[in-house]
């Protein structure tokens, strides 16, 4: 129990992972659920963020002449959070774009009434 205190960010994150990804699943309106995968995704680069922190190390850039590995943090995952933002922004703004698509098509966001309006069109 007394690593969750210690764990701090990454029980942020699970548990914001898991509240993403009950959005997700148990809302039926499509905006809802682009929220929903906003929020797993924050909750990914929260965590890797919070794995690629080291405390009493800097940032990897070369200062006051010291080179030590030592003295830096791993810039891997920040460079993975920060590619990671722009695909997901990316992401967020067809499934937007979509959505709108859906909405000027059927006149609403509710999935199970677009399933329902698609299979009556088809006919």
């Amino acid at each position: 129990m007394s690593e969750l205190f210690v764990n701090y960010e990454e029980t942020a994150a699970v548990i914001l992972f898991c509240i993403g990804f009950s959005t997700l699943l148990l809302n039926r309106n499509l905006v809802k659920k682009i929220i929903g995968m906003d929020i797993m995704d924050s909750a990914v680069y929260l965590f890797l963020a919070s794995q690629g922190y080291i405390a009493g190390r800097g940032a990897p850039i070369v200062t006051d002449g010291v080179q030590e590995v030592s003295a830096y943090i791993n810039p891997i995952p920040a460079g993975l959070v920060l590619t990671g933002i722009v695909v997901s922004v990316s992401v967020t703004a067809v499934m937007l774009a979509l959505a709108i698509r859906v909405y000027y098509r059927y006149h609403t966001l509710e999935i199970d009434k677009v399933i329902f309006l698609a299979g009556k069109e088809e006919v």
